[in-house]
């Protein structure tokens, strides 16, 4: 591979993996995210208020 090769590649590969650990370094350093987690049990819908509705 020429030294143009090289230089794109690292430089593809060095941003990807920049890319990554900031990603993980703002999911870990960020204070208070635990309260902002949400999962689809804590979601209800309007169709499940009508059913609550109802019964």
């Amino acid at each position: 591979m020429n030294t143009g090769g090289w230089i794109v590649m690292i430089l593809a590969v060095g941003g990807v993996t920049g890319l990554l650990s900031w990603c993980v370094y703002k999911v870990i350093a960020t204070p208070g995210s635990t309260e902002h987690l949400h999962s689809t049990a804590d979601i209800e819908t309007p169709d499940v208020e009508e059913d609550e509705k109802l019964d």
